[in-house]
């Protein structure tokens, strides 16, 4: 096929195929000989192709999912002429099928641009899969928004495609709420909206009178930042969601000195991109303007080619006037998952501590926290101070700062029975929603001020070793209630 006949996306993918330096001839996906079949996507996933493949009976149709490397997990199919065929170009599992490996296909492409995609017949860059028409949609996990795997179809070229996507990304939208149903009671994240907002110096220490200072975990990244910064390199910051990537960026520019705007782009959903880039790319290369661009790693491909040619762009236009690049930097999870165009562009690497390896900062950033919402008259309990240095924080920063708004909206001293369930217990597994709600309630009579676990039983109905064992089923820790306390 002319490559110049191609849609955007589908043109821009065979590109990249080609700086892999794949040959359209020859196909060679991975073989890992193994794959995780224990994980919550694979089990969710394998149960809606049985289901779909009630709805498909006697078609011709393979129905796969990927992990998010690309590597098939399952496939399953009642044709047995496709599966022979399938066998023989090796989509099936244990083989990867990411674009890096066998160039431009659907299952790959869904992931890579986070999007759903059809490709047709020798739309796909390697000859040895132009009989297939392959639709597949991405899987996003419902409590973090990661992307966990894509589900994937594939028939004949010669068969229709109208309702191919369709079934797709409906197959991935079951598997999502199915894993939702059957996890452990997180939130549903809702869908980046791609907020475009002016940042102020350190938002762990803004209206801080006294400046308190955080740990050296904090301190050392915001002083790698700031030196780099002040040589004119362009940083990466990474680190766990939620742990002040985009603020340790602002407090390394504004140690700088310069006086400058500081703009956080953060990343949408795909299907956003176009128009959030369209709304700060013009801010980009203007004097005393430093652009943040949070979660690079969660871009479509086509949109990393286009930040790293804005990029190129400022930093050209730069060198013919000041000499010196734009100020800009970007943020992700890895630095390995920063796309390839965008990497090159990065002159250091700077990564943030998760909070659990950071205890010092737990309670300086809650008072802050509680100050900024409610204002300087907010207190903790010694023993609710307890059960925040005592949490791992999963979710980082942001989870703290979530849980603090909520107790300071409450009260204006916060004690135990302000703080939610969730501090006070571990993992717990998967847990039903009878599970959760009872789990709940245990956490919330325990924490009821003055109350042994002996009356918090009592209260339940229940027995006080019934109590002990329920603790110990959902991991809850509230200080003070230990074995043998109360009466």
């Amino acid at each position: 096929m002319d490559s110049h006949r191609l849609a955007p996306r589908l043109l821009a993918s065979w590109q990249r195929s080609r700086r892999y330096g794949l040959s359209p001839e020859e196909m060679r996906p991975v073989f890992t000989g193994s794959v995780d079949t224990a994980s919550l996507f694979y089990e969710c996933g394998h149960e809606v192709l049985r289901g779909l493949r009630d709805t498909l009976a006697n078609e011709a149709v393979g129905m796969m999912i990927a992990d998010g490397d690309g590597l098939v997990l399952c496939r399953v199919c009642d044709d047995a002429s496709i599966s022979r065929s399938l066998d023989r170009v090796h989509l099936a599992p244990g083989f990867s099928f990411a674009e890096r490996d066998v160039g431009t296909n659907g299952l790959g492409l869904a992931l890579t641009d986070r999007a759903p995609s059809l490709v047709r017949a020798d739309e796909h860059y390697c000859t040895g899969l132009r009989g297939y028409t392959c639709a597949a949609a991405p899987v996003l996990d419902p409590g973090t928004g990661g992307l966990v795997g894509s589900v994937n179809l594939t028939t004949w070229s010669d068969s229709s495609s109208k309702l191919l996507l369709a079934l797709a990304q409906a197959a991935a939208g079951n598997t999502a709420a199915l894993m939702l149903a059957r996890g452990t009671g997180r939130r549903v994240r809702p869908a980046p909206r791609g907020e475009v907002f002016r940042m102020y110096a350190d938002r762990y220490h803004q209206h801080d009178h006294a400046h308190q200072a955080l740990s050296p975990g904090w301190t050392d990244a915001v002083a790698a930042a700031h030196s780099a910064s002040a040589r004119g390199r362009i940083v990466a910051v990474v680190g766990e969601p939620g742990a002040g990537k985009a603020a340790l960026v602002a407090t390394a520019r504004r140690q700088t000195g310069a006086r400058e705007r500081l703009l956080s782009a953060r990343t949408p959903a795909p299907g956003d991109v176009a128009a959030w880039l369209a709304l700060w790319a013009p801010e980009l290369g203007k004097d005393s303007t430093c652009v943040v661009v949070s979660g690079v790693d969660r871009l479509p491909a086509w949109a990393a080619t286009e930040l790293a040619r804005l990029f190129e762009e400022a930093r050209r236009v730069a060198g013919e006037g000041s000499g010196r690049p734009p100020p800009f930097a970007v943020t992700a999870q890895w630095y390995s998952a920063i796309p390839d165009v965008l990497r090159p562009l990065v002159d250091t690497v700077v990564e943030v501590p998760a909070l659990r390896f950071r205890p010092d900062d737990i309670l300086p950033l809650a008072r802050h926290f509680a100050r900024w919402h409610r204002g300087p008259t907010v207190t903790f309990t010694s023993a609710a101070a307890r059960a925040l240095t005592s949490y791992d924080w999963p979710e980082n920063v942001g989870q703290l700062r979530r849980v603090v708004r909520e107790a300071a909206s409450r009260t204006d001293a916060i004690d135990t029975h302000h703080l939610p369930a969730e501090v006070f217990t571990g993992s717990g597994g998967h847990l039903t929603r009878l599970q959760l709600l009872e789990r709940d309630e245990i956490v919330r009579c325990l924490t009821e001020p003055g109350t042994t676990v002996a009356q918090a039983a009592a209260k339940m109905g229940l027995g006080r070793a019934t109590v002990y064992r329920k603790m110990a089923r959902y991991g809850i820790r509230v200080p003070g209630r230990r074995r043998g306390t109360g009466p």
